[in-house]
C-alpha cells in the first residue's frame, strides 16, 4: 500500500489501523533545535480525540503520544521524530457483521477490489483514527510556525443548512474551542449543537464546512506549476477522511463576477504592498502574496448511520447493513484540528523549500 507519506522536505509517514494495538507517525526533515512542547502537542491531540462531548463518538482514547526518537532533552535533534499512540478502547466485535458486507459510501468495496483483502474492524487503515497521527505531525509543524508568528486557525462555519454568515475577520477565532461544535459565533454554535443532537437521535449523520485561516504568512511560499501552495493545500485537505471539496478565497463566488470585480488591486501601505480586496485568498500564481490565506473545506455526512441500508455482500447478493457501535453524528468538531494540522504541515514544508531555494 503506497501513499502513506505527505510532504517533501518536512514529511510525515503514518502507520497503523483503527483497531490495531497502536497507530504512529514518523516526521522526517524536522530541523534541529525546535523546542518540542509536549503539553502543546497533547492539547492539539485532545482537540481531536474521541469521546470529548455529547456530539462526538463515545469511544474513549487518551491519545497520549510516546515519542521514541528524534528528541533529546526536549529539543529536536534533526533526526526522524517517531511517536506511537495506543488504541486502548477499540471494540472490534461491533464490526463482526461487516466481514463480508460492503457499507455504502465507505472504503470497504474499493479496498477489497484493490488489495484483495481488507481489515473490516473500524475500517482499518481507512478509518479517521489515522488522523491522530496527522495532528501529532501538524502540532510539531505548528511549533515551528508559532516561532515565526504564523497563525493557523480553523473553525466550523456550516453544519447542514446552518451557516455562520459572518466573515472570519468579524469573528474572534480564539473562541473557536470554547464550545463543543468549534464555531466562534456563540449563537450559531448553540443552534448547530442542537441540530447535531437531533440528527444523532434519529440515527443519521450530517456534513458541513470548516473554514481555515492562515495569517502572518510571508510573501513567496509555493512553487510555480505543479507544486503551487494552493495545490498542496488542496491535496492536504482532500486527503482528510470525508472531505469532498476545497475552495480557496472566493473561488466559487468568482463565477458570478467580472474580472473588474474579482481582481485584487494592489496599493502601498507604509512601504508594504498589499491588496485592497482578497478574493484570491492570499495566493496568486500558486505563491503566497502576504495577505491572509483563507479557504473552505467541505465534509460529507459520516458514512456510518444507525439505520438499515441496502447493500451487497462479497458475492454480489443483496443484503442489509446497519451501523453499530460508536460513531460521530458529525465529523466537523473533531476535524477542525485536523484541518489546522494539515495546513501547518504544508506551510512548514514550503518554508523549508523557500529557504533551500535561496541558498
Amino acid at each position: 500500500m503506497a501513499g502513506n507519506s505527505f510532504g517533501t522536505l518536512f514529511k510525515i509517514t503514518t502507520f497503523g489501523e483503527s483497531h490495531g494495538p497502536k497507530i504512529g507517525v514518523v516526521i522526517d526533515g524536522c530541523p534541529a533545535g525546535v523546542k518540542i512542547d509536549t503539553a502543546f502537542i497533547q492539547n492539539e491531540l485532545d482537540r481531536r480525540k474521541p469521546g470529548q462531548s455529547k456530539i462526538t463518538t463515545h469511544r474513549k482514547e487518551s491519545d497520549t503520544p510516546e515519542i521514541v526518537s528524534g528528541v533529546f532533552e526536549g529539543v529536536s535533534t534533526g533526526a526522524p521524530i517517531a511517536a506511537f499512540i495506543d488504541n486502548s478502547d477499540n471494540r472490534s466485535n461491533d464490526y463482526n457483521h461487516l466481514i463480508d458486507r460492503f457499507r455504502p459510501n465507505h472504503a470497504d468495496f474499493t479496498y477489497e477490489k484493490k488489495y484483495g483483502i481488507r481489515d473490516h474492524n473500524g475500517g482499518g487503515r481507512s478509518s479517521a483514527r489515522e488522523t491522530a497521527c496527522r495532528v501529532f505531525g501538524g502540532s510539531v509543524a505548528k511549533l515551528i510556525l508559532n516561532e515565526k508568528k504564523i497563525r493557523v486557525n480553523a473553525y466550523v462555519s456550516q453544519v447542514g443548512n446552518i451557516k455562520c454568515t459572518k466573515n472570519y475577520q468579524e469573528l474572534d477565532l480564539q473562541k473557536t474551542y470554547e464550545n463543543i461544535v468549534r464555531c466562534p459565533d456563540e449563537d450559531i454554535a448553540k443552534t448547530m449543537i442542537s441540530y447535531i443532537e437531533e440528527i444523532k437521535k434519529s440515527g443519521d449523520t450530517i456534513g458541513g464546512i470548516i473554514t481555515g485561516v492562515i495569517s502572518g504568512c510571508p510573501v513567496g511560499l509555493g512553487e510555480p506549476v505543479f507544486d503551487k501552495l494552493s495545490a498542496d493545500l488542496g491535496k492536504a485537505m482532500l486527503s482528510i477522511n470525508a472531505v469532498k471539496g476545497f475552495e480557496l478565497g472566493n473561488a466559487f463566488e468568482a463565477v458570478h463576477m467580472k474580472g473588474s470585480e474579482y481582481n485584487d488591486i494592489f496599493y502601498n501601505d507604509k512601504s508594504v504592498i498589499k491588496t485592497k480586496t482578497n478574493n484570491s485568498g492570499g495566493i496568486q500564481g500558486g505563491i503566497s502574496n502576504g495577505m491572509d490565506i483563507y479557504f473552505r473545506v467541505m465534509f460529507k455526512p459520516v458514512a456510518t448511520i444507525l439505520r438499515p441500508q441496502d447493500t451487497v455482500d462479497k458475492n454480489g447478493n443483496a443484503v442489509k447493513v446497519e451501523g453499530k457501535g460508536r460513531h460521530d453524528p458529525c465529523v466537523l468538531p473533531r476535524a477542525v484540528s485536523v484541518v489546522e494540522a494539515m495546513s501547518s504541515l504544508v506551510l512548514v514544508d514550503h518554508l523549508l523549500r523557500a529557504r533551500v531555494a535561496r541558498i
